[in-house]
């Protein structure tokens, strides 16, 4: 009798550790899940804010750019916060008709299509200040692809009016630095221009228009780049 008491009170022990090892388990395990996916929704949001141009929405710290083209309009937002200079050079010159009938002047299909110059030369331009002004490098942006730059020599100080969108749509992944965050790598998997970044200013992405971007960088062009059928850009309209 005293050893089916005993035994009862072994198995009755038993389930008691039992209990509270599972309730340990659920504490330490699975409350810490529901944290996690609550911070993977919470990361989600900072990326977009940190990275700007993964989000087709035109924020309130945003500007809104229609480029009404002969082949089509490509609209667009521009990062005032990042890129400051280049913002106020593309928005000054934009309402001032500065770009008004001027060409895409350069277009090389894989990589970019070009404009800005009102020769359509590519050696001409100015800034709305009538001299150059500096790269605006930010961790914030990437020329990946239908990323909005501006144009430049290899002077250090050389931006005048002329910008370029990034076209390439192949996997450009493997060539982007260590430094890359993951958002980005991934986003070059869909094209961009990695070689690009920290050398030109990117200061907008187009937002939608991308097959217009693409059709200009498929047309037939000189041993120069230059389009044999010119492709105009008739205006820029600007919203703030």
């Amino acid at each position: 009798m005293c050893n089916v008491k005993f035994n009862k009170l072994i198995i009755g022990g038993l389930l008691l550790l039992l209990a509270v090892a599972m309730m340990i388990y659920g504490f330490f395990y699975l409350i810490p899940n529901k944290q996690t996916n609550e911070g993977q929704i919470e990361n989600e949001v900072i990326e977009v804010d940190y990275f700007p141009q993964l989000s087709s929405q035109i924020e309130k710290n945003e500007i809104g750019a229609d480029l009404i083209t002969s082949m089509g309009t490509i609209s667009i937002k521009l990062f005032p916060d990042y890129a400051p200079k280049a913002v106020e050079n593309f928005v000054g010159l934009s309402e001032n008709d500065y770009y008004n009938d001027t060409i895409f002047h350069r277009v090389i299909e894989d990589f970019m299509i070009q404009g800005g110059d009102p020769e359509g030369t590519g050696l001409g331009g100015e800034s709305i200040w009538k001299k150059p002004f500096e790269v605006e490098a930010s961790d914030h942006l990437y020329h990946i692809r239908g990323a909005l730059s501006m144009a430049k020599t290899n002077a250090p100080i050389s931006i005048g009016s002329q910008f370029f969108i990034v076209q390439n749509q192949q996997d450009m992944s493997h060539s982007v630095s260590g430094s890359t965050p993951s958002e980005i790598v991934k986003t070059y998997k869909k094209g961009g221009y990695p070689s690009l970044d920290e050398s030109y200013t990117v200061f907008g992405q187009v937002i939608n228009g991308m097959d217009v971007v693409d059709k200009i960088a498929a047309i037939e062009t000189t041993d120069n780049d230059l389009p044999t059928t010119a492709v105009t850009i008739e205006t820029i309209n600007i919203h703030k």
